[in-house]
Order: structure tokens, then sequence, then C-alpha cells
């Protein structure tokens, strides 16, 4: 079928409203036969140009079809086989359709219908996923116009999928570059699906969560947010209502690493507006029954130390910030004396059931454990935290909603041993196959510090770079420095969030286009 003329300007249109002109390009797309495509239902079935030839093409409703129409041969004939090779999409993968037509320079009115295209999302080498088109060329008006209501309506079915979002925006991430990275790779991907935006751009440490208590969420199917709650007792913390989005930005991105396995700003996004929604276990923080924080991952000791040291050199670029804290800690490195109590994660069915329906107290049966000495480092996470410096994660055996904490103890040890330790987590070799080094699955952590932490402060005579305030000894909460003078109890809750992203087993096993959060 003839394209017209080269000089025409080839552009996605929907109702007749003209929006930039994309390049016409044929999607890579699996080639395989789908599983049970014979059998299913059939909505339309029509003749369009895909690429350079005529395909004979099957919309039902779970896919889209097509064949090359090519002239009759020989049977048998092998190559004349392998161009006859049938290739499909997954109505899933489709993020959004649009009438395609060409349009001149000096064209006013709407332009000369050429067919329909399809904005679909892919899935890439490791867990990258990607927007692509598939143009599908027909010059009739009517035969185009039946097959765009028809995947219209298609879409409008996909009820997981937001339609509005409140997106709050951090503009000091990213090198202080977020708000023009969420302009360029963001804001059209979130257009082009049609959901309705209401930005706020943070100005100031806090400033999301104070937005949040004064704002009407109703009205949206998801926020950006920290997970943090206006109370002050350790209760039993409701389920979030609104599914989260999470799109990096910063500097670590551990969350959305674990969450989408790539720190991808177009992979977030992707996951957000194709709605695939996964339950997140989250941790509560608090001392003398007083809630301090929620968080998914948590550190003490080095870990601690570390992040309030980075803390006094903001001025640092983030690398630079980071690689200093970690050399002085170490530096100084010395053992806090504590106590620590856990309870073992217990995986039998009526355990289960009492989470499903929202309790967190303990049975009877449940015996805690206590360990005292001099350790090092002490972690606690309920993901397995994912980042730059551990691409395998800190806590590699935890998963998002397992219902249970990793519990990773460094005893006191001499410094080249713990170095060594330090530098197995970006490597492929096992950074728990030491000595010193306990790991255990837990649902609850009790930690006592029963030393004064300014009797052994290394910051002693550089008074001016004091890390963290007299009595008070210094935590690393997700990235967030975090100081408490006495015993922190951290207490998981599972499934207690919902976030857009794709499950980190699905993602790995899947061969498919894509299976999109």
């Amino acid at each position: 079928m003839s394209r017209g003329r080269r000089r025409g300007r080839v552009s996605a249109l929907e109702g007749g409203g003209e929006e930039d002109a994309r390049p016409a390009a044929g999607a890579p797309v699996q080639s395989r036969q789908q599983p049970g495509a014979a059998a299913e239902q059939i909505l339309l079935r029509g003749i369009f140009e895909i690429g350079r030839g005529s395909c004979d093409v099957v919309l039902s409703k779970r896919a889209l079809r097509w064949r090359p129409i090519l002239p009759e041969r020989p049977a048998g004939d092998s190559k004349l086989d392998l161009l006859c090779k049938e290739e499909f999409i997954e109505l899933k993968d489709i993020i959004s359709v649009k009438l395609k037509r060409r349009c001149f320079a000096e064209q006013q009115r709407i332009g000369t219908l050429l067919g329909i295209t399809l904005f679909i999302c892919l899935k890439k080498e490791q867990n990258k996923l990607k927007d692509s088109t598939i143009d599908l060329i027909n010059l009739s008006e009517d035969h185009c116009d039946l097959w765009f209501r028809e995947f219209k309506k298609i879409l409008a079915g996909f009820s997981n999928r937001p339609k509005s979002l409140k997106v709050l925006l951090n503009p000091q991430s990213h090198k202080k570059e977020a708000t023009q990275l969420y302009c360029k790779k963001v804001e059209p991907l979130l257009k082009l699906a049609g959901i309705k935006t209401d930005v706020t751009i943070t100005e100031y440490e806090g400033h999301a969560v104070s937005l949040l208590k004064e704002c009407e969420l109703q009205g949206f199917d998801g926020a950006q947010k920290n997970a943090g709650m206006e109370t002050d007792c350790l209760l039993t913390p409701a389920r979030a209502q609104l599914p989260l989005g999470v799109i990096p930005a910063g500097s670590t991105n551990v969350l959305a690493h674990s969450l989408h396995g790539i720190p991808h700003v177009v992979t977030a996004t992707l996951h957000i507006i194709m709605g695939q929604v996964q339950p997140v276990d989250v941790c509560t923080f608090s001392t003398t029954g007083k809630l301090l924080r929620f968080g998914f991952s948590a550190m003490f000791g080095f870990g601690g130390r570390t992040l309030a040291l980075a803390e006094k050199y903001r001025w640092m670029s983030p690398s630079q910030r980071r690689d200093f804290a970690v050399l002085t800690a170490l530096a100084k490195l010395r053992p806090e004396d504590c106590e620590i109590s856990f309870l073992p994660f217990n995986n039998s069915q009526d355990l289960q059931e009492r989470r499903v329906q929202g309790s967190t107290k303990s049975g009877y049966n449940d015996q805690w454990h206590v360990i005292q000495g001099q350790f090092l480092n002490v972690s606690i996470m309920a993901i397995p935290c994912l980042c730059s410096v551990a691409p395998r994660g800190l806590a590699p055996n935890t998963r998002l909603n397992n219902g249970s904490m990793a519990l990773i103890i460094a005893r006191n040890t001499s410094r080249p041993e713990f170095i060594k330790h330090l530098k197995r987590y970006a490597s492929v070799k096992n950074q728990f196959n030491f000595p010193f080094v306990e790991t255990y699955t837990v649902e609850e952590v009790k930690l006592h510090p029963r030393n004064n932490t300014n009797e052994h402060n290394p910051e002693k005579e550089d008074e001016p770079h004091e890390p963290f305030t007299e009595n008070s000894f210094p935590w690393n909460i997700d990235g967030d420095l975090m100081e408490v003078p006495s015993e922190v109890h951290v207490r998981l809750h599972p499934g207690l969030i919902s976030l857009y992203g794709g499950s980190m087993e699905e993602m790995n096993d899947s061969k498919a286009t894509c299976n999109c959060l």
C-alpha cells in the first residue's frame, strides 16, 4: 500500500487532536505461537501493512496476532515457512492506541489517515522495560475506526491501571535535575497513557508528608510518598488504601531497585502505567512504646555511624560523600556493646492465617532468642535492598512480601576481616561466609545498646564534626539518619502497602514481551 509522498509528516492523532509526530516503527515482538491461540475468541480480523508487507491480522481477547500474506509456493519450502511465521503481542502490553495520519507542514485540517499506531511496553534485558510502537497501516477510514474503537474498549477494561496520580517531586534528587528528568522521561509517558497528574514540587525535608496530611486523595489512583503515619502510639497499622509509585531519581534508590530489579526511570514509569501492584512488607520502628517511623531496612553500628558522618558533608557529591564516610568510619572502627532479642520467623499455617487477618500479636508459644556481645554492625531488612554497591542485595535471601525480615549480625573482628566482608557485597561470593557473621530469619527484633556512645566517640577529638547528638545512637533507616538514645523495637507488618511494581520472580522468569509495576 502506498504511504504517500515523502514530504508528508506522519503523526499519531486521536479524535482529530494533533500530537507530536513519532517515527513509524515496527516493534520487536515474540514470534513463537501463543499458547491456546487457536481456541481464543476472535474479535476482529483484517488486513494491515505491518513493516513492509501485508499481513493477516487477528485480534482476540488476549492477543493481537499477525502473519505475512505471501504468494503460494510449493509445500515444504523451508524459506517460505520461515517468512510465514506468526508474531503476536499480548493486549495487556499495550499502553495506548492512536489513529495515525499524514500531515503536511502547511496543512491546518486533519491529515490523511494512514492507519493505527499501537504504543506498547517491551521487556528488555536485566528487567528493563521500554516503550515502543507498532504501526497497522490501512487507508480505509471505516476499517481503522472499527479496530480503533475495539482497541479503546479493551484498554478501558484494564481497571487496575491508574487514571489519575498525585505526584510528589523532590527537586534535590538526581543532582538537582529531578524536575527536568520528570518532564523529559516521565510526564510524556503518563500523558501518552491518558493519565491525569497533579504535580507538587517539594520545598523542604518533610514537605511531602505534610502535604499528604492535608491532601484529598480519594480522587487519585496512586500517590508517590514515604510510607509514614500520623500517630505516636505503636498500634496495628492500617493497610494503605492507595498503591504507591516509586520512580528512582536519587543517589541510592534501594526500594526502587529492589522493586523493579533495576533503578531505571522509564521502567518504573511503565510499571505504574501498566498498573501491576505488588504487596510489600513494612517495618515499624519504635522506642518505649512510641512509634518513630515506618521503613524497610535498618543498620546499626558501622552502617549508622557511616551515614551520620556522611550527613555532615552534604556539600560533597553523593559518591564522594559515601566514600569519605566509609573510609573514616573504617579508620575508627569499633564495636557496640548491645543486647539483641529476636523472634524467629514462624511459617506455620495458623500464624499465616493470623497475619492475613491483620493480627501482629505474638502467640503464647513464640519464644524470643537473646544474644549479647560486641557487634560491629547489625542489619535488619524486610526487602532485598538491591543497590549499585550490592547488586545481589544487602539481604539477597529476603523477598518483598514473604512475611519475614533478615537479621544480619557482624560480631567484633579485625578491621581487615571486616573489610573483606564488606567487599563481598559487590562480588558474586557469599558475603555471609565468615565466622563472625550470623544471619537469622525473624519477625521482630529488639536492640538494646548497653554502652554510652559518647564514652567511645570516634569524633571526640574533632568537636565541630560531631556526627550525632549526645547520649544517642545513630541508625540508618532507608538512608535516613535516625538518632535514638535507647532500645529500638522493629516489628514486621506483612503486605502493609502496595507498590506499583513487578514481582522479581516473575520478571526474572518471564520470556514474554513484557510483564508489567
